[in-house]
């Protein structure tokens, strides 16, 4: 840590300052320049972090030396971390490809929008048992039913599943059924459910928050990793912004800075980001040539009767070109997606 003096601070206040951190248990340096004076503090930077610096007349500004989230940064970590997801994985060279409805619907469907997403290259299964809604009187799913339809198609076709954990009472139940846990952009703050997550040994999908920053979402990750569960992807999903053209504001500068602050994967979600399915493929696109570790879409086979987020879901076939497109950018930027593909004789994996 590190105390910037102001530049008028007189000789009584700079002396002052060096007590006082002293008197906290801190060793000082002091080092006076030409036009300003720092001293530094020595010990625990948590500690001091939490000490009102700030407020100590003379101090002009204080400068953390190493980031909050010790964890989840590159500092603690220098190499990328690898999320292992049932046999699919994720950051580290390896692309994740989560595709599905936005809430679990009836075995049928489910079937047939699974069998479609596994045939484009798909290698996670997605959709809400458990739906947070902004209206009360919505669609709120249809819980421990849509686990066990989701977990069952997931099987069928050899895709681990991730779905939305929204409260921490149904953490143990949700443990049961998927492979993934994603918490959402409006539980990314969520303390209590973090921390209960993080006491799991699931992989952990943290979409960021509506209005949170990239140092908040990755503090989020934080409480997480603190808990012992190393296994956290993020998600890019948009945030708020003043434009209404679009659903919310594709921030894909956040993930190349992501990518340089932290060793942990990220996706994106161009579905929630955009809210346009015409918008999705090249949002998507840009956000593997950008450096994400994967592509959150959602996948629907009639929009017109989705239970949720219709008019943001692609079509199978609109899938399929993507996919056929996403390969592409995969190859150009030295990634490769784990695609398992059926056919009438066998089920095969190739890296692309």
């Amino acid at each position: 840590m590190i105390l910037i003096l102001r530049s008028d601070a007189t000789s009584e206040q700079v002396d002052h300052v060096v007590k006082h951190v002293e008197s906290l248990g801190f060793a000082a340096h002091l080092s006076k320049g030409t036009h300003r004076t720092i001293v530094g503090i020595i010990g625990e930077e948590d500690e001091a972090r939490n000490a009102p610096l700030k407020a100590i007349p003379g101090v002009a500004d204080v400068v953390p030396v190493m980031p909050p989230y010790k964890l989840a940064s590159r500092d603690a970590h220098p190499q990328d971390s690898i999320v292992e997801v049932g046999d699919c994985k994720i950051g580290g060279g390896h692309l994740g490809m989560i595709a599905g409805p936005c809430s679990v619907e009836e075995p049928e469907r489910m079937d047939r929008i699974a069998e479609s997403v596994r045939k484009s290259g798909a290698n996670i299964f997605r959709g809400g048992a458990f739906k947070p809604r902004t209206s009360p009187y919505a669609f709120q799913g249809l819980g421990e039913d849509g686990l066990k339809i989701l977990r069952d198609s997931g099987q069928k076709y050899g895709m681990p599943v991730v779905t939305e954990v929204t409260d921490p009472r149904n953490v143990e139940l949700i443990v049961k059924y998927a492979d993934m846990l994603q918490i959402g952009a409006r539980n990314m703050q969520n303390f209590v459910l973090l921390t209960e997550v993080g006491k799991t040994n699931k992989p952990v999908l943290l979409k960021r928050g509506m209005s949170a920053t990239v140092n908040d979402l990755l503090m989020s990750a934080e409480y997480i990793l603190s808990q012992g569960n190393s296994q956290v992807v993020l998600c890019e999903r948009g945030v708020k912004g003043f434009d209404n053209a679009t659903r919310n504001l594709y921030d894909l500068a956040s993930v190349a800075l992501v990518k340089t602050l932290s060793h942990l994967p990220i996706m994106v979600d161009p579905s929630h980001a955009t809210g346009r399915p015409e918008l999705i493929p090249p949002c998507a696109l840009a956000g593997v040539a950008v450096g994400a570790d994967g592509v959150h879409i959602e996948v629907h086979d009639c929009p017109e009767v989705a239970k949720s987020d219709g008019p943001q879901a692609l079509l199978p076939d609109q899938y399929h070109d993507l996919m056929e497109q996403l390969r592409g950018v995969a190859q150009a930027v030295n990634k490769k997606i784990a695609c398992p593909q059926v056919t009438d004789s066998a089920t095969i994996e190739s890296n692309i």
